[in-house]
């Protein structure tokens, strides 16, 4: 599939929704390299009984998988929600070029929020960060969600 940072936006929304629909909190991610998607998930922490099961921890299993590497130096990851420490690091890891997040998380983020994994001086590598992408779709799915549990 082809596009732009909105229409790939939307899969990773369209992934957090499958999510929420599954009962997981409604995080979506997608990796994209060259305009082509290579992986797109969403948090299934609940369903495979894993903590790090996160969407962009599937996300980034799936892309290394399908390209036989454990670096994504020429790929753009989408993702519902800023993301959490361990997520941070695995997107360091990878190497990922590109990051891209709906909405902040000032609780668990760790991006632009928390401790900015990506500002420490033991980070060896950071995207490039665009926040506030389809920021209040996400939101609200995440607000929306929350309240249904309380």
């Amino acid at each position: 599939m082809r596009g732009g940072a909105p229409s790939f936006m939307s899969l990773a929304l369209a992934e957090a929704r499958k999510a929420a629909a599954r009962g997981e909190v409604p995080i979506g991610a997608v990796i994209v390299r060259d305009g082509v998607v290579l992986a797109a998930d969403g948090n299934r922490t609940l369903e495979l009984n894993d903590p790090t099961a996160h969407a962009e921890t599937l996300a980034i299993r799936a892309a290394c998988g399908a390209l036989q590497s454990q670096r994504l130096p020429d790929c753009d990851l989408y993702v519902t929600l800023e993301p959490c420490p361990m997520c941070a690091a695995a997107i360091s890891f990878a190497r990922i070029r590109r990051l891209y997040y709906a909405a902040p998380d000032p609780k668990g983020g760790a991006v632009e929020s928390g401790v900015r994994f990506y500002s420490q001086p033991t980070c060896h590598h950071a995207p490039d960060v665009y926040g506030g992408i389809a920021e209040s779709e996400s939101a609200g799915m995440l607000r929306d969600f929350f309240r249904e549990r309380r």
